[in-house]
């Protein structure tokens, strides 16, 4: 049982996921008070992790809606079984027998979708509705409902609704607006880069078998990196990727060679690689050298 903030910040840790405590607030508030939780922030900060390591740290069932343009009901809620439906009313032909409308369109002949299959899974599931900004508006309009009462109307059935309601994380890398209907239907919480001391813990929780040092010049680059004007920012993602691929490649500390032939790794736009290839790695890694001397 998750009693207390504490508990749930516990839980969370044992998945790896070192949350902030603003974050584990928000997010035993909407497992307590069941209501949605909206994350925004800039890609790569944990938004989505969280999810799985809150379905993980409570052992529910993790249930995802990736969202994308034009997604629509049929692939987020339900979509009737056509061909099934298809099928029975020529079984009843070739048994000179008609189907009512009611019974073609019965529960068995529904498919569920993700939404759907959040108010119908036992246990109630954690539902990751992943990049919303990312949709259109109309299917926001659509969601109004299920974020408010957690049932969706099927017009041949009529209400579904959740028994027990789903923990439901909303994603958004803010690309665009979320509209306001849904933020009042939500709790709200912005999930910025974490700071050094935090980032640093993080890698080491994720890389246990990374060198000390090697961590802390990682962790001292990426934040470096961050205070530039760079198109695309590093996000924490970013920051455990390089450091894999610095462990794969043996290397003990920083070094110019090291980072000019990675920073693919940490950086995705040629301009921001560009960059920092110049005189800006090698501020970085001077600014490095000074604190260890320090």
């Amino acid at each position: 049982m998750i009693d207390s903030k504490e508990a749930l910040s516990a839980g969370l840790e044992a998945q790896s996921y070192l949350a902030s405590p603003e974050l584990s607030v928000a997010a035993f508030l909407a497992l307590r008070l069941s209501r949605p939780l909206l994350l925004e922030g800039a890609p790569g900060t944990g938004k989505t992790a969280i999810a799985a390591a809150l379905a993980a740290a409570l052992q529910r069932p993790l249930i995802r809606l990736q969202c994308y343009e034009g997604l629509d009901l049929a692939a987020a809620a339900y979509e009737w079984n056509y061909a099934r439906q298809m099928l029975e009313i020529r079984l009843a032909q070739a048994h000179e027998r008609e189907r009512a409308a009611d019974e073609l369109f019965a529960r068995r002949f529904l498919i569920e979708r993700p939404l759907l299959q959040a108010l119908t899974t036992t246990p109630a599931p954690v539902l990751l509705i992943d990049e919303l900004d990312r949709a259109d508006a109309p299917f926001e309009a659509f969601l109004l409902e299920f974020l408010a009462d957690f049932q969706i109307s099927v017009p041949e059935l009529g209400t579904i609704t959740a028994a027990t309601p789903p923990l439901v994380v909303l994603t958004s890398n803010r690309s665009r607006e979320v509209h306001d209907a849904v933020k009042r239907r939500c709790l709200y919480h912005w999930v910025d880069f974490p700071d050094a001391a935090r980032e640093l813990a993080i890698v080491r929780v994720r890389l246990p078998h990374i060198e000390q040092r090697l961590a802390q010049q990682v962790v001292a680059f990426v934040q470096g990196l961050r205070a530039l004007d760079l198109y695309k920012l590093p996000g924490l993602a970013e920051t455990l990727d390089w450091s894999r691929a610095l462990v794969e490649l043996n290397t003990v500390s920083l070094d110019p060679a090291i980072v000019q032939s990675t920073l693919g790794v940490l950086l995705k736009y040629q301009d921001d690689i560009a960059r920092v290839q110049g005189g800006e790695a090698a501020r970085l890694l001077a600014e490095l050298r000074e604190q260890a001397r320090a």
